[in-house]
């Protein structure tokens, strides 16, 4: 489309030659794991998944932590909605700032930022002088750092791995996340129960030291999309005006949007879920979230095995339909047993949606915007879901816990429903 700005491809690709090279000599790694036949992406998944298992461990037991002081399902929702708040307002500018500077210094800033506030909240449990908006102030905190490092990350990837193993490279990405998705909660349920809430806080800051090393070992060349000479705000509308204008992005990141605003909130509820309505204890909350986990790391395995697979529109409509149908069964579910089955699947069924899209966006856009659309990517990704907690959780305070998981869920399937009917050109894309 004339409209839509083009902007010249200056692929970071050459800079990882030799890494090809030694692919291409029969550098043995199956097709699954493509991509960490690359050192720099070698660094940075392994870091990153031991910091991501530490984060999993602070959200089971921040979201433990506030309800265990104000017993309300509605504080756990304005708590996910303060860190979302910031990703919502400096997302945008992430993304022009991650477009003009190298990648792995800002993201080095941002995960010293985060360890940081990791351990002044350890400090604050240790003191005693703990209360639940202190929570909410340090969340808000954590949210502005995560708003510059969550599109950064994602647009440092291609920088690691070149073009041709970006696919792969993003849906390990995810195996990765859910992999710490399946560990970090089940070790927070087991540390919360045998040594308190704090010691999860401790172990998270300790847990960053592994992703600043492994970023500080890197050798990459420093890749720069967007000149710095530009006006901010006209590179900010560019990539807005590029979304906007591309057939197959906007409703991508639509679909994105609505999910994550209506059907994942109810991961906002599973303290009280576990507590009140399936009354399954610390341990079994931390079980819960690891089945989600379990669920989305198959579906990003399953991704990454395919390769360059031409279904990924029928995949993600697959997706889209699945999960927020599994949020309805859990809403329903009152067996502990039946509800880790329907959150196994639900886990899939996120997965199998957000990393396809994630791949179609990433392998449409021109590597000089990449930046800024992966930030508005990452806005509705991470910043929408706190709106979604804020929602589920002033339903679950009026009608019941179970009311405020199945709400979301009940529009999101409408939404994917519809989207089906009147934009069946997604459900083609390749």
């Amino acid at each position: 489309m004339n409209d839509v700005p083009q902007i010249q491809n200056s692929s970071p690709a050459a800079a990882d030659a030799p890494d090809r090279g030694r692919q291409e000599r029969g550098f043995a790694l199956s097709r699954t794991f493509a991509a960490l036949q690359h050192r720099n992406y070698r660094l940075f998944f392994f870091g990153q998944l031991v910091s991501l298992i530490g984060t999993w461990m602070q959200n089971v037991a921040q979201a433990w932590l506030v309800y265990e002081l104000t017993n309300s399902p509605f504080k756990l929702g304005v708590v996910s909605f303060c860190f979302g708040v910031p990703v919502l307002a400096f997302s945008l500018w992430a993304g022009v700032v991650a477009d003009r500077m190298p990648k792995r210094r800002l993201l080095m800033m941002t995960q010293t930022v985060m360890m940081t506030l990791a351990f002044i909240l350890a400090a604050d449990m240790f003191l005693g002088t703990i209360q639940w908006w202190h929570v909410a102030i340090l969340a808000f905190m954590l949210g502005t750092a995560n708003a510059f490092d969550a599109p950064t990350r994602q647009a440092f990837v291609v920088e690691m791995v070149g073009r041709k193993e970006l696919m792969n490279a993003i849906a390990l990405n995810s195996a990765m996340f859910n992999l710490a998705r399946i560990i970090g909660p089940a070790l927070a349920g087991v540390t919360l129960a045998a040594v308190g809430t704090a010691w999860c806080f401790v172990l998270n800051g300790v847990s960053f030291l592994a992703v600043i090393a492994g970023l500080f070992l890197m050798n990459v060349k420093p890749y720069v999309g967007a000149p710095s000479t530009e006006s901010p705000f006209r590179q900010m509308r560019e990539g807005v005006s590029y979304i906007w204008h591309h057939p197959a992005v906007r409703p991508l990141i639509t679909l994105v949007a609505v999910s994550n605003m209506f059907a994942l909130g109810f991961t906002a509820l599973l303290p009280a879920l576990a507590q009140d309505v399936l009354h399954a204890g610390t341990v079994g909350y931390g079980f819960m979230s690891t089945a989600i986990g379990v669920g989305a790391l198959s579906g990003a395995l399953v991704i990454a095995s395919l390769g360059d697979y031409q279904c990924k529109g029928l995949v993600l409509t697959v997706g889209n339909l699945l999960f927020p149908a599994m949020v309805i069964a859990v809403s329903l579910s009152r067996s502990f047993h039946l509800t880790m089955g329907f959150l196994v699947v639900a886990g899939l069924g996120f997965m199998t949606q957000n990393a396809t899209a994630n791949t179609l966006v990433q392998t449409t856009v021109p590597d000089g915007l990449r930046g800024r659309v992966m930030s508005v990517y990452m806005m509705v990704f991470q910043g929408f879901f706190p709106i979604g907690s804020l929602i589920a959780g002033t339903v679950a305070e009026n009608f019941g816990i179970p009311a405020g998981a199945a709400f979301g869920g009940i529009i999101a399937l409408a939404y994917g429903l519809i989207l089906l009917w009147r934009a069946p050109h997604i459900r083609r894309l390749r």
